[in-house]
């Protein structure tokens, strides 16, 4: 048999073949993510005066269990503002407090973390971080890409640009400029380098928190954390993980 023409016709269309491997590195989450936190990053450069929201990106802070990683931080004299970035497409669903949401594409539907109760925790690293009052330190979602909300969400859940109309809503200065330069500096004397290998290290701790059979610490005062099991209630049969401090300390935290 002559192989010829379909020899010719492969090599007429290599081309073809780096198109298609772009096209599926972009869609790695890695990828999506880095792409969204890099339109937040460009909105706020062009509507966030710098002198007036001092920015900071990819902050990772330790935390009594391991390490937290903050998307974005805008320190201003309106409050410091907390933005975590989620760049999805479909139909979200949630609550406030629910644990987990929901996204639809077409027929599938895929669960993911809460994002508000993962901002949260940032948020707290920060309260201990900083030098400020807590009701100074706001938490802030933004979606990025094709993505509509179907379920009523919070001020402070926003598309697109809307973050920054959130944080521009904030017109009542509550910090001092001494105050402001203080926190900028407490940030970045705090923070972990960014580098590969503190990515890699937060990793590594996010997988460890998943395991059942690892042991972990409570991210309020670091002592270490018991797995129990409701038993009554709507969540009666379900397992969580308490602190072992109660009722010193009484941090709980879901499973997944």
């Amino acid at each position: 048999m002559n192989y010829t023409p379909i020899l010719n016709e492969v090599f007429r269309l290599w081309w073809f073949i780096p198109i298609l491997l772009v096209i599926a590195v972009f869609k790695t989450p890695w990828v999506k993510g880095w792409l969204g936190e890099s339109l937040v990053k460009f909105a706020a450069w062009l509507r966030l005066p710098a002198n007036t929201y001092h920015p900071l990106h990819n902050v990772t802070l330790p935390t009594p269990d391991g390490t937290t990683q903050i998307d974005h931080i805008f320190v201003s004299r309106f409050g410091v503002f907390v933005v975590e970035t989620k760049n999805m497409k479909g139909w979200i669903f949630g609550g406030e407090h629910q644990p987990q949401w929901t996204q639809q594409r077409f027929k599938r539907s895929f669960k993911f973390q809460n994002p508000l109760l993962q901002n949260y925790k940032h948020v707290k690293a920060l309260e201990t971080a900083l030098d400020v009052p807590a009701e100074t330190i706001h938490s802030v979602v933004v979606f990025v890409g094709e993505c509509s909300f179907k379920s009523p969400m919070p001020t402070n859940v926003t598309k697109g640009g809307g973050y920054i109309t959130h944080i521009k809503s904030f017109g009542e200065p509550v910090l001092s400029e001494s105050q402001v330069h203080a926190a900028l500096s407490q940030i970045q004397s705090g923070r972990l380098e960014p580098t590969r290998k503190t990515h890699h290290q937060h990793v590594q701790h996010l997988k460890a928190r998943s395991d059942l059979s690892t042991r972990r610490r409570c991210p309020k005062c670091g002592s270490l954390m018991v797995l129990r099991t409701a038993k009554k209630g709507a969540n009666a049969g379900k397992q969580f993980w308490a602190c072992s401090a109660y009722p010193t300390c009484r941090t709980v935290q879901n499973t997944s």
